[in-house]
C-alpha cells in the first residue's frame, strides 16, 4: 500500500505541467514541452528484418518503385501497393489496387482502415508490426536491428546487409529489365596511415571518409563497408555512366577532403572499380567481381582514379 501510494504520487507529479511554491516565494510555473508521437513500422520478415520505417509523413506510398517513401524489394509488393496516412496520433492504412494485397492482422483491406497500435501488416508476403509511438519493444527492435545491419566502426551498412541487398536487387534486374550498378572502392596506403599515426588515426579516417562516400549517395544507394579499408555501394536504376559519375563525386570529396587528427593534417585518396548489371552475370557475385577487377585496375594506374 505504501508502495502503491509513493509512485501514484511521483507519476502526479512528473505528469503536472506546473507547481506552486507556498512558501511565500512567488508562484513558478514550469511548462512541460509534449513528447512528439513517432510512430513507425519494423519489418518482421524479408532480407531488412528488423529494419524500423519511421512514419513523419502525413502520406507515406509503401511499394517496390524507387520513389515510395517506404521500398520493398520483394517480389510479392507491387511497385505502389498501399499508402499510409496519418492525422496527429491517427494512422491508418489505405490498398491501391496492389497484386497481392494489404492486410491487418490477417484481414484483407482495400478502403483506408485506421492502424492500431500494435497491429500486424502485410505488404504482399513482407510482414511489419505498428508502432503508435516510440516506447520500450520498438527501440528494442531497432537496436535489434542496427547490431545486425551496421558496422559500428563507420556507421554504414554491414557486409552481410550489402549482399542481402545486392542479391535482392540483382533478382528485381532480371525479372524486371532494370539497370543496376555497383561501386567497389578503397582506400589508398591505409596501411601507411596506421602504421605512422597509429590505428586510432586509422579509425578516424576510417569514420571520416565512410562519411563523405556516404554525402556523395543517391537516396535509395546502398553504402557499406565490405571489410577493413574496402567499400561497396549498390545504385538502383544505375547503369555504368551514373555509376562512374557518382564514383568520380566520390573520388574527388575524397580528394579535397581535409583530415585533421589530434592536430595532424593528412590527405587520403580512394581507387574505385564501377561495375553494371551484364546478360552474362550469372549472379550478383560476379557483379561485384567485375566491379573489384577493375578497382585492381586503379591500383595498377596510379591509384586515386576510377576505372569503369
Amino acid at each position: 500500500m505504501v508502495t502503491q501510494k509513493f509512485l501514484g504520487t511521483t507519476k502526479r507529479m512528473a505528469s503536472d505541467i506546473a507547481t506552486r511554491i507556498t512558501d511565500g516565494a512567488p508562484k513558478v510555473t514550469v511548462t512541460r514541452t509534449p513528447t512528439p508521437v513517432r510512430a513507425c513500422l519494423i519489418q518482421y520478415s524479408g532480407d531488412a528484418l528488423g529494419r524500423r520505417y519511421q512514419l513523419d509523413a502525413p502520406e507515406i506510398l509503401v511499394g517496390r518503385a524507387q520513389e515510395c517513401g517506404i521500398v520493398l524489394i520483394d517480389g510479392s509488393v507491387s511497385r505502389e501497393h498501399a499508402k499510409i496516412f496519418s492525422s496527429g496520433e491517427v494512422f491508418a492504412v489505405e490498398d491501391v489496387h496492389s497484386s497481392n494485397g494489404t492486410y491487418i492482422q490477417n484481414e484483407h483491406i482495400s478502403a483506408r482502415t485506421p492502424l492500431m497500435d500494435g497491429a500486424i501488416l502485410r505488404f504482399g508476403n513482407v510482414l511489419f508490426k505498428f508502432f503508435a509511438k516510440d516506447n520500450i519493444e520498438s527501440a528494442f527492435h531497432d537496436n535489434i536491428y542496427r547490431m545486425a545491419t551496421i558496422d559500428a566502426g563507420t556507421q554504414l551498412f554491414n557486409k552481410k546487409y550489402l549482399l542481402e541487398t545486392l542479391e535482392s536487387e540483382f533478382r528485381l534486374c532480371r525479372v524486371y529489365g532494370r539497370a543496376l550498378a555497383v561501386v567497389y572502392f578503397d582506400l589508398d596506403f591505409f596501411k601507411t596511415v596506421n602504421d605512422t599515426h597509429g590505428h586510432n588515426c586509422g579509425d578516424y579516417v576510417l569514420h571520416e571518409c565512410a562519411r563523405v562516400a556516404k554525402s556523395c549517395m543517391r537516396g535509395n544507394d546502398v553504402l557499406a563497408r565490405f571489410g577493413g579499408e574496402e567499400f561497396v555501394a549498390v545504385l538502383p536504376g544505375a547503369d555504368a555512366v551514373t555509376g562512374t559519375e557518382l564514383a568520380e563525386r566520390i573520388r574527388f570529396a575524397m580528394e579535397e577532403h581535409e583530415f585533421e587528427f589530434e592536430g595532424k593534417k593528412l590527405t587520403q585518396t580512394v581507387s574505385l572499380g564501377v561495375s553494371e548489371i551484364q546478360s552474362a552475370f550469372q549472379k550478383p557475385e560476379d557483379l561485384l567481381e567485375d566491379a573489384d577487377r577493375k578497382l585492381y585496375k586503379s591500383k595498377q594506374g596510379g591509384r586515386n582514379r576510377v576505372t569503369a
